[in-house]
């Protein structure tokens, strides 16, 4: 089928609107007409080729949509299901087995190489192949394919044009507090960066309890933001010597620390400004072979530790659905976070959240 998609053809460059072919839905495949998706910064990561994705690809993993059809070894989905889209993942090594598909041993395989498995696309224009399956679903697309494993029933009476970004970013941020954390009443969270992920983080540290919750950011209109959302306090990430700032708010440090920007000396800083025992989580998307220097010895005898963060650690066929629930009584107000674009403007729509200007830009399909 004929389907359009925004397809990323060179760094750096804007996406192209083109007419695409589609395959139709193999045995194990659930074909889904987007209503609307979000833009992430993975998304402008690997079209920059942060990540070697190979080029031409469709991009986009925060898809939600209808399901049209599905194959003939599909169970749990049918026609007509509203769904949203996550990460895929193998179900088979030792990881998936273990319930923590997030750190599945081909990860990288099933949602960054642009191919099924069997090394084939769902994608072509013309005669040239077009690499798909990203994130499992490669959403900048009025329709794209998917699996059972990566896809999650929601609710019919829930508008789809703000669930998209569930599926990643509002599930990494909720899920690292919630899940990895597992932040109690109390305790305190220093939240470096205060985009999507970011402040998901602090409406979840504030839906467990946190006592005091520090958003840092270069923009100002994120960390007034943060303080309507459960921010207790705000820093702008140009202050000088960040870690003594936060401690000089809690007096000893903070219980956990979490940077979503990747960066060697934001990192650095989050380290610093943890407590005895605290815990750094890492989510931020560095360029492969990124490193960073740590003090080993304070490491070591303060107990702290760093770890990363996938997918915030999160069940998403259970984990969605709460969120959801919580939306809905108004105790974590994600489509606060939202900017809304027509699919026609997915450019304007990255510019502007490289800009800061917005935080979550969805893009909404013409149906």
């Amino acid at each position: 089928m004929e389907i359009k998609a925004a397809v990323a053809r060179a760094p750096h460059d804007l996406l192209n609107m083109e007419t695409l072919e589609l395959e139709a839905p193999r045995a194990d495949e659930i074909l889904i007409k987007l209503v609307a998706t979000g833009i992430c910064h993975t998304d402008i990561a690997m079209r920059d080729q942060i990540f070697p994705v190979p080029q031409p690809i469709v991009l986009g993993h925060e898809g939600a949509g209808v399901v049209v059809n599905v194959g003939s070894a599909v169970r749990t989905i049918v026609a007509g299901d509203h769904v949203v889209m996550s990460f895929d993942y193998c179900g088979i090594c030792e990881s998936c087995r273990e319930h923590a598909p997030q750190y599945c041993d081909a990860y990288f395989e099933h949602n960054f190489a642009g191919r099924r498995h069997d090394g084939s696309t769902c994608l072509s224009h013309g005669q040239e192949r077009v690499y798909s399956n990203f994130f499992g679903q490669s959403s900048f697309a009025s329709h794209a394919l998917c699996r059972e494993r990566n896809v999650v029933r929601v609710p019919n009476d829930v508008p789809l044009k703000i669930l998209g970004p569930l599926g990643c970013g509002i599930q990494t941020g909720a899920g690292a507090v919630i899940n990895s954390f597992a932040i109690g009443i109390g305790q305190s969270i220093a939240v470096f960066g205060l985009g999507t992920v970011g402040l998901s983080a602090v409406m979840a540290a504030k839906l467990r309890g946190a006592k005091t919750i520090i958003g840092i950011d270069l923009h100002a209109n994120r960390r007034d933001l943060a303080i309507e959302l459960g921010a207790t306090d705000v820093l702008d990430g140009r202050d000088h010597d960040i870690s003594r700032r936060i401690k000089s708010i809690t007096g000893n440090g903070v219980n956990f620390a979490f940077d979503t920007t990747g960066l060697p000396a934001v990192i650095r800083a989050a380290v610093d400004s943890m407590a005895h025992r605290g815990v750094c989580g890492i989510v931020g998307a560095a360029a492969p072979g990124t490193e960073m220097a740590l003090d080993v010895m304070d490491i070591m005898t303060a107990g702290r530790s760093i770890r990363g963060i996938v997918e915030g650690d999160a069940n998403s066929q259970l984990f969605i659905p709460h969120l959801i629930e919580l939306q809905r009584q108004g105790r974590f107000p994600f489509e606060k976070l939202m900017t809304f674009y027509d699919f026609v403007e997915i450019n304007r729509a990255i510019a502007d959240t490289e800009s800061g200007k917005v935080i979550k830009p969805v893009l909404v399909f013409p149906q």
